[in-house]
Parts: C-alpha cells; structure tokens; sequence
C-alpha cells in the first residue's frame, strides 16, 4: 500500500475489502462468544463512532454474537443536569452574550427549558463555529460579557484552551467560559470498576486519541485484561477494528492496538497536551447519571482562574433530577439501547427531546430514531 492510499477515503469505503472483513468476523464472532458467555458486548465510546455505525447499517451486518453498545462518548449527553442547568443559569444575566455550538441549544434543564426556549424569551443566544469566534466577538463588544459554553473531552478541550489563551494575551476582561470537561480514560475506569459491567472490549474514540495518544489506556488491558482498539470513523474502519478485538478476545489477549494509525500517533499531539495542561487541571466532574466524581474532568488552572465563567458570575451547582422516564443515563452507561426507553421515538424525538441522548447530533437515541436499529 502506497503512503498515500492510507488517506484514500475510497479505499476505507471499498466494497470488497468491506466484505471480506464481514466474513472474517462472521467466523471470529462465534468463536469469541463461546469465550464470553454466548454473547460478546463491546462498546463504541465515541459518539461519532455510533452515529457511522448507524448511517452505513452496519448494525445489520454483525453476526447475532456480537452487540455493539453505546458507551459515554457524547459530550452534550454526558453533561450533568445541574451543569445544564448552570449554562441557563448564564443565559439569564443580563448583559451577556452566550456563545456555543448548535448542540447545545436544545439540551433542557430542569425546568423544562433550553437555550433555544432562553433565546425566544430575550436572552442573547449565539452559534458559532469555533471558540476563537467569541473570542472576537468579545474584542468587537467591549461594553459586554460574552461566555462560552465549554463542553466535551480531550478533543474540544485543547482547541477552547487556545481561544482562552488568545482572549489573555489581547487582555480581554470581558470573555469567559465553563469548562465542563470530561476525561475518557476516567471515564473507561468508572465503566468496567462496575461489578455488572459485561464489556468484552472498547473500540476506542479516534479524535480524542489523536490528542491523548495510546498510554493513557493502557490500564484497561493491564489492569482489567479487556481488549482496546482505537478506531477511525470509515465503515471499513470500523469493521476492521470489531475484527481486531474479535481476535483479542479470541486469542485471549488484552492489548491497546491502534487500527487509524493514519491520524493517532502513540504519543498523541504533545503540543496540544501541553496547551491543556497550562490553561485547565484535573478535577472533580458531574457526570449525567454518575454523579460527581473525582479526577474525571478539568477545571481552569490558577493562572487561568479569572476565565471561568460559573466562578465569574457565581453560578453555584445544585443537583438536578433526570428528566421523568428517560433512559439516557442507562444508555451512556451500556445499560440500556435506544429502543429499551418507553419516551423512545413517541414522547422522545428530534423535535421534542426529552433527553439530551435524542438532542446531540453524536447521540445513541438520535442515531437510532434517525437510522433505526
């Protein structure tokens, strides 16, 4: 293979390779099952990975042994109630200019709002593409407070740490941002630390591997002996990293392979890594349907301090109830499927979401109401 078919998207969608990965795990499936109890559960974390594997059918394509779950790889999903209730919160004062990307708009709080229904009733709400958008959207308006809605894992984090150092370096008093950062190394240990836990492998996030590198997972082969392939996003792809951890798994083998190995680098992208490790430190995290839990998240370094938003305006944390009936918790945790929720596809849908599962373009409920099973 020539270096430059690697990056040939043709060839990660060719049919006929495409087949003859379907082949080899429908000989692997089988025989790793008759290892795992009849049944091998792995779990996707990234919610990309679930939105691909839904758009190409691919759920149609795996042999009865094998389940795919949907594990805590949505950022908006995994944000906590009592976090989503603090953005409204922001949204509320007066003055301010709420910045975010699209996800969250439709996120509701505990009483029953979102930024959507804030914007409607006055508040100045604003999508942008980027940080760095409010960032100079906060040099053209002086005369006001422009927030950031932070969200997400180690792949957003870095990008909102650069438009943070920007806004200090040009001496901007007047931007913020939350920093409701989760970390996905954690978040594996709180899943497979579960006594009921039934994960056999992770096909593991690509983009925030391409950050963090392949180190930071190495516990989950050592520690608890369960297969890991960081995985890209082509149907190809992710087929051939189901047949990497069939083999693992059949093989008796926990490793941390890397199947894009045309994006993730072992070492990760240490430029970005040192850029989150100046603006942000590790912290507590409030994770929807865990709780609270420490070294899980990130949090805005002492030097950094002033750029926080919920400490700028004293925006405390209250816990918030789930919202009545829904599921999204189960799910994130490889509990439940889509389909398992009553709300599922009749109170729930794209255009009324009761939870945040059916709201985000990466959720499980969303990829599933949109693709079915």
């Amino acid at each position: 293979m020539k270096n430059s078919d690697r990056f040939s998207s043709p060839l990660w969608r060719d049919r006929a390779l495409g087949a003859a990965a379907v082949a080899e795990m429908e000989k692997l499936a089988p025989r790793a099952a008759a290892l795992t109890g009849g049944r091998v559960n792995f779990m996707e974390v990234c919610g990309t990975h679930t939105m691909a594997i839904a758009a190409s059918g691919m759920r149609k394509l795996f042999p009865p042994q094998l389940k795919m779950l949907s594990g805590p790889g949505c950022p908006v999903c995994v944000t906590s109630q009592g976090d989503i209730d603090r953005v409204l919160a922001l949204a509320e004062l007066p003055g301010v200019i709420i910045t975010t990307f699209g996800d969250m708009l439709k996120v509701k709080g505990s009483r029953g709002l979102d930024l959507h229904a804030m914007r409607e009733r006055g508040a100045d709400i604003r999508v942008v593409y980027s940080p760095l958008d409010a960032v100079e959207l906060a040099a053209a308006e002086p005369a006001r407070q422009v927030v950031f809605i932070g969200v997400g894992f180690e792949t957003t984090a870095p990008v909102i740490a650069g438009a943070v150092a920007r806004a200090k370096a040009a001496g901007l008093k007047n931007f913020s941002s939350t920093a409701f950062f989760k970390l996905v190394p954690p978040a594996l240990e709180l899943l497979l630390s579960d006594p009921e836990n039934r994960i056999h492998g992770f096909m593991l996030p690509g983009h925030v591997s391409a950050i963090i590198g392949l180190e930071p997972y190495r516990f989950v082969a050592e520690k608890y002996k369960v297969p890991c392939v960081v995985t890209g996003f082509e149907p190809l792809d992710i087929l051939t990293g189901v047949n990497m951890l069939l083999r693992q798994v059949v093989s008796g083998k926990a490793l941390v392979e890397d199947e894009y190995f045309r994006v993730v680098r072992k070492a990760g992208n240490p430029a970005a890594q040192r850029l989150m490790a100046e603006v942000f430190t590790v912290s507590a995290a409030s994770w929807r349907a865990i709780g609270t839990v420490p070294a899980t998240g990130l949090e805005f370094s002492s030097a950094y301090a002033g750029f926080d938003a919920v400490k700028r305006f004293k925006i405390p944390y209250r816990d918030a109830p789930e919202p009545k009936g829904c599921l999204c918790g189960g799910i994130l945790l490889g509990k439940a499927l889509p389909p398992d929720c009553k709300l599922f596809g009749k109170v729930c849908t794209p255009s009324n979401a009761v939870g945040p599962c059916m709201v985000s373009s990466e959720g499980a409920c969303a990829a599933w109401f949109k693709y079915g099973a």
